[in-house]
């Protein structure tokens, strides 16, 4: 199956290693990165979404108007807008990429940070709200009739769009987390369910419980999977390592120094949310898992979001990303710590490693099924033949 790449619409050139020196919103800054992954092989980058940061769907708009071939991910916040007024925004915005929108929905992990823009649903009824909103969108996007709605969340009448997406029957769905009820969610709604890098074993162990939610709502298809880290490569293992230590360190001190970004970002104490309670308990019962995953970097940031790293050379990582690929992710999601320099090197270095060895599995399989296929029509012809010889038998015998 064909692999893809997600790489980070970054509008501002910080990151948890370095204080950010742009401006929030930089223009040139979000084109120069933007075009880091469009001229190195990514397929298309996330424009995140948080409180106080810039609205990521003009910063999305703007990059699709300069941009011919990147695909953009656009994270939302149900809360935050009215479902039919995020659907015309949905729906205008694939019209100004010309059908390279997918939008990611988040539930949100954090009272404290769902609060600062005025949700105060407890997380229970927040997933509810979320799968309502969903339906609502999809609707709208489908639907040239005009139609009503009255939820627990939502109400209204004669509701039909003027505008609808170039993509049909509509734009992707994408969803994540690593709850129950996140499970529950997106195995009903999502065509990509997001999960953040763990071991491989619990990375399984997820899927097949995506898959049974899809199972259990109904659906007959399943969602596809995507996988996020931070990779951390360079020419030797020793020069990786020695990277890899230094990355820790330099968010180590930024956090010992009271950054006010960091700080904003992740407020001290324990996270709310199951996967950053599932990251730093992974940190606790080892730093290094599998062939190249790291979990200092997420302890480092109290299980911030995507924080465990994949560290080695590029050979190494490509067979990393590789092992997650045979437990049937095929969306690969990735950042750096240097925003733009980690872009371009992953890029040249690991992408075509990736591609190159999916493509020649592919030809493989597709190989062995002519083969077998093959092999199978010729048993059906001989065992043909032997009965048309076994009734010419009986007949001269006759």
């Amino acid at each position: 199956m064909p692999v893809e790449f997600l790489g980070i619409a970054a509008t501002g050139d910080g990151s948890e290693t370095t204080a950010r020196t742009t401006a929030a919103f930089d223009r040139d800054y979000t084109l120069r990165l933007a075009r880091a992954h469009e001229d190195h092989g990514w397929d298309r980058v996330l424009f995140a979404y948080g409180a106080g940061a810039p609205d990521p769907a003009p910063a999305a708009a703007f990059l699709a108007a300069r941009l011919e071939r990147l695909q953009i991910l656009l994270a939302h916040r149900p809360n935050v807008s009215y479902p039919t007024f995020a659907a015309k925004t949905f729906a205008t915005l694939d019209r100004i990429s010309d059908g390279r929108l997918t939008v990611h929905f988040i539930t949100g992990g954090s009272d404290h940070e769902q609060q600062r823009e005025g949700d105060f649903l407890t997380k229970d009824q927040r997933y509810a709200r979320t799968r309502e909103y969903i339906g609502i969108v999809k609707k709208a996007w489908t639907s040239h009739q005009p139609f009503d709605h009255e939820g627990e969340h939502y109400r209204f009448n004669d509701f039909v769009s003027d505008v609808f997406p170039v993509q049909q029957p509509r734009p992707n769905v994408s969803f994540g987390g690593s709850s129950a009820a996140a499970y529950a969610a997106g195995g009903a709604e999502a065509d990509i369910f997001c999960l953040w890098g763990e071991p491989l074993a619990a990375t399984a162990e997820q899927i097949e419980q995506v898959r049974q939610a899809a199972r259990a709502a109904g659906r007959t298809d399943t969602p596809r999977i995507q996988v996020a880290f931070r990779p951390i490569i360079a020419p030797t293992e020793e020069l990786a390592w020695e990277k890899a230590h230094r990355t820790v360190g330099a968010i180590r001190a930024r956090r010992a120094a009271a950054d006010t970004d960091l700080v904003r970002r992740r407020p001290a104490g324990a996270p709310e949310n199951t996967g950053s309670q599932r990251l730093i308990e992974f940190a606790a019962q080892g730093e290094r898992y599998d062939r190249a995953l790291w979990t200092p970097t997420a302890a480092a940031t109290g299980g911030a979001g995507n924080s465990n790293a994949l560290v080695g050379t590029p050979e190494t990582v490509a067979e990393a990303l590789l092992d997650y690929y045979d437990l049937g992710v095929d969306i690969l999601s990735a950042r750096g710590y240097d925003l733009v320099g980690d872009t371009i090197d992953f890029g040249r270095h690991v992408i075509p490693l990736v591609r190159a060895e999916v493509a020649r599995r592919d030809a493989a399989k597709a190989a062995a099924a002519a083969a077998a296929t093959e092999a199978a029509e010729r048993a059906a012809a001989a065992a043909a033949a032997r009965e048309r010889d076994r009734h010419q038998l009986i007949a001269a015998q006759a």
